[in-house]
């Protein structure tokens, strides 16, 4: 779990940074800046999207995933909690158009899904190395700090988030180690590429897609490689 913390600390530090910088960006360099984000976005996701084998687990794990998430509608839930925070704590600054939820739920998935993440919890629960989990940190702390500037406080609070998706993951690589084969893992990146993309569409305004219910599609490709 110390790549993981480490991680989580690192993202608190680069959105302090970032949040502080963030008082003296014009509002036309930062709408520019999130566009800029948004492209790189979707070239991360392009390559990851790649290194799927299985186009029917993909296909499945999508559309399965989706209606789990919409079923529970897990973006719904988890705007409706940050609304109320954004109301009840935070003050937004005159001229801000990026919510607190748009922060979150951007960040969150941008630092928590690709292969980086989940082969680095991995090295880290089955073979104490956090290698990986530590240069990710280093990547992370450099972004936080350009999201923070950008989409403000709700970056900083994607830290609790990578918190629990990473030390799951890493708890989950404990016990599960037999089931994580190198063909599940490359469904479950390209998988997880395919919501890294809708996030780009998403931060270029092109879609406005309910990011948060995608979230089970990245764990599917574990059960459907067992059962195909």
């Amino acid at each position: 779990m110390l790549g993981t913390i480490i991680n989580t600390v690192s993202v608190i530090c680069g959105s302090t940074i970032g949040l502080i910088l963030n008082k003296g960006i014009p509002e036309r360099l930062t709408d520019q800046m999130m566009k800029a984000l948004g492209l790189c976005t979707l070239f991360i996701g392009v390559q990851g999207a790649f290194k799927g084998e299985n186009t029917l687990i993909i296909i499945l794990s999508m559309v399965l995933g989706v209606i789990i998430g919409e079923g529970i509608d897990i973006d719904d839930h988890v705007t409706q909690f940050l609304n109320r925070i954004e109301k009840k704590y935070i003050r937004k600054k005159e001229g801000q158009t990026h919510s607190l939820t748009e922060g979150f739920i951007t960040s969150s998935l941008l630092f928590c899904v690709g292969s980086m993440t989940i082969v680095g919890c991995l090295n880290a629960g089955l073979n104490h190395d956090n290698t990986m989990l530590l240069t990710k940190s280093t990547l992370d702390f450099c972004s936080s700090m350009i999201f923070a500037s950008t989409l403000s406080f709700g970056v900083m609070l994607s830290s609790v988030f990578i918190l629990i998706y990473q030390g799951g993951l890493t708890l989950l690589a404990m016990w599960a180690a037999p089931l994580l084969s190198s063909a599940v893992i490359n469904e479950m990146t390209c998988v997880g590429s395919l919501v890294i993309i809708a996030t780009g569409l998403n931060l270029l305004k092109i879609t406005n897609l309910k990011l948060m219910n995608y979230i089970p599609t990245m764990f599917l490709p574990i059960l459907l490689c067992l059962l195909m």
